[in-house]
């Protein structure tokens, strides 16, 4: 038996009880029909139907043969069936890379809802402020703030809106005050951090069409995310941080937003990237709508 369709031509003219009937079914004509029934009596070497100029029966090979056919077709189906939905089923590694604080505090139970809906995916995550190469190391992702400075990299929007803010704990304020201008910056305890080989010390601003930059220095320094947001929450000083990282934080009146005259700091904005475009695979696609969505009902909550 070299066709499928025979097999299926086979079991339709025994259900409609007619060539013609078939044909007119399968929108094919008799002719075919005629046809892939006589090619399969030959390839089993048996008669399978008892024809007349009027009717048309199942001699007795022919209902047995029937039975298994319509068996085999239907595992066949299923097996069909089982292939096309694994291919929906989101599976492999996620090799993903992440700043401190975002990953710890965020993407980690994010990942664990993502996982929970897809169970066949594993994750291999790094967390560090130190931007990891895509290109040598074992990472096919990274969520990044800002606009990549490879414009080789393809960047993904996840939270296109994001910008730093001024944050500090109600103690700190209570015993320092609040400051007034950007200038009163220089005389508070600012918590800086950065990534790779650089410290952020310089703060910009902007407004309408003016920009300002403040050099701002503190006894803290430290380039993990997770620890400047601690220190703020503990008192220790001034922080510029991603209002993504601290929403809940403000929500919950750990830390306060430092509003100094309408001035804001520069967009940025949080990005999915990767090397080539090859990597946006299904489960990548999904993964950042997943992001995407997370990310819109945390800021929402403001």
């Amino acid at each position: 038996m070299k066709n499928l369709q025979d097999l299926r031509l086979f079991c339709e003219i025994a259900q409609q009880g007619s060539l013609s009937a078939c044909a007119r079914k399968m929108d094919l004509s008799p002719a075919v029909v005629s046809a892939s029934l006589k090619r399969l009596e030959a390839d089993l070497g048996v008669l399978l139907f008892i024809r007349s100029t009027r009717s048309i029966r199942l001699t007795q090979k022919g209902q047995q043969f029937l039975q298994h056919c319509k068996d085999a077709l239907a595992i066949l189906d299923n097996a069909t069936t089982e292939i096309h939905k694994e291919d929906h089923e989101l599976s492999g590694v996620i090799q993903l890379s992440a700043p401190s604080d975002l990953g710890r505090n965020l993407l980690v139970p994010w990942l664990d809802e993502f996982m929970m809906l897809h169970p066949k995916l594993a994750v291999r995550l790094q967390l560090s402020d130190s931007q990891a190469d895509l290109y040598s190391q074992p990472v096919d992702l990274a969520l990044r703030y800002g606009q990549p400075k490879d414009s080789a990299l393809i960047a993904i929007p996840i939270a296109a809106n994001n910008s730093p803010v001024l944050c500090a704990s109600p103690a700190y304020i209570s015993d320092y005050g609040m400051p007034k201008s950007l200038e009163e910056l220089t005389d508070h305890n600012c918590l800086c951090h950065g990534h790779n080989d650089t410290l952020d010390t310089r703060w910009s601003f902007r407004k309408s069409d003016k920009s300002i930059t403040v050099d701002v220095q503190g006894n803290r320094q430290c380039k993990d995310g997770d620890i400047t947001r601690r220190w703020a929450i503990s008192g220790k000083g001034i922080a510029r941080k991603s209002r993504l990282d601290i929403v809940m934080d403000l929500i919950h009146g750990r830390l306060v937003e430092i509003d100094i005259d309408g001035w804001q700091g520069q967009p940025f904005p949080l990005n999915l990237v990767c090397a080539e475009r090859r990597l946006l695979s299904p489960t990548v696609h999904a993964f950042k709508n997943h992001l995407c969505a997370s990310a819109k009902a945390l800021t929402d909550l403001l």
